[in-house]
């Protein structure tokens, strides 16, 4: 994961504290949900009634909130690359800032380690191998991943679309700022251009897409009362244009990892080096659509696996 990505996921997860949303999940996410959900269910049948679980890449801890519910006993820390997270789930503990592929953590030291959309971010081969390192003899692995075809990937990638016209061909933050610039500190009203690109990205996307949500946002900001200073709507400006910029990383990195998951010969051999066996693979389906939306992988260590 670059620098980017880090930056991009650490702001998108901490935007996420307490909505208790679908994280990056398209809408309609219930159904991809409680295919996932029913997923890590199923898991717990792999564990014993006490364990010591590690969640990699675990986000808002949904996943370690999950197992809870069906093992009050489970004890379990989730580790995550961003540097701000949402609260841990009760009973559970989380450390941001902490690397895939450094994980400062001894040997043989998990009974059981879990990631839901988060290990194909890494370096797979390094993160294969920390795994192993820091998993008991006997321990179970759980690898819930992307897929390149499923709505979680479609759905990104339209939206990434919607924010590519508004800067590529809209170039809608360089028009805000010359207007701003132009009228300095008098207050004005937004010029047609502005108020056109929302209407545009209303009708030729959605009322409430990314293009239109991002497009209406900039206009508010230039309307403010005005008494608010040009400088304080320029930082809004900024900001806005970062949280969009932010975006396009995010799912550039989301396209990289269902590239990874998508080339199987390389993903099971990074494994398969790193001593890793797949006992089960199950494609998982949206209960909504029906569409795949996901692989889970149980694995074990080579000589441990039945």
């Amino acid at each position: 994961m670059t620098v980017a990505d880090e930056k991009a996921w650490g702001d998108f997860w901490s935007q996420q504290r307490g909505q208790g949303s679908g994280g990056c999940l398209p809408e309609g996410w219930r159904g991809i949900e409680a295919s996932q959900r029913a997923a890590w269910r199923a898991f717990v049948r792999h564990l014993p009634s006490r364990v010591r679980l590690l969640d990699l890449a675990t986000g808002d801890g949904r996943v370690m909130c999950w197992l809870r519910e069906e093992l009050p006993n489970l004890h379990a820390i989730g580790i995550d690359i961003a540097p701000q997270l949402p609260p841990a789930p009760a009973g559970t503990q989380i450390r941001a800032g902490v690397s895939m592929e450094q994980l400062p953590f001894e040997d043989a030291s998990y009974d059981a380690v879990v990631s839901q959309f988060g290990f194909e971010y890494g370096d797979i081969a390094k993160v294969a191998n920390e795994i192993a390192r820091v998993l008991a003899p006997d321990g179970v692995v759980g690898l819930l991943t992307h897929r390149i075809d499923g709505p979680i990937m479609v759905h990104n990638r339209e939206r990434q679309r919607q924010i590519g016209w508004i800067f590529e061909r809209k170039n809608l933050f360089a028009l805000a700022h010359e207007t701003l610039a132009a009228r300095g500190r008098a207050f004005a009203a937004t010029p047609m251009a502005i108020a056109q690109i929302v209407e545009e990205g209303s009708w030729r996307f959605g009322p409430q897409s990314a293009a239109w949500e991002i497009a209406e946002a900039v206009r508010r900001t230039l309307v403010m009362q005005a008494d608010i200073r040009t400088e304080e709507i320029a930082v809004l400006l900024r900001q806005i244009e970062a949280l969009a910029t932010n975006e396009l990383e995010r799912i550039s990195s989301l396209e990289r990892a269902c590239k990874t998951t998508e080339d199987t010969a390389a993903f099971d051999a990074a494994l398969a080096a790193a001593g890793l066996q797949a006992e089960t693979v199950e494609v998982l389906h949206d209960h909504a659509s029906q569409r795949p939306c996901a692989d889970f992988r149980i694995l074990r260590l080579a000589n441990q696996s039945s």
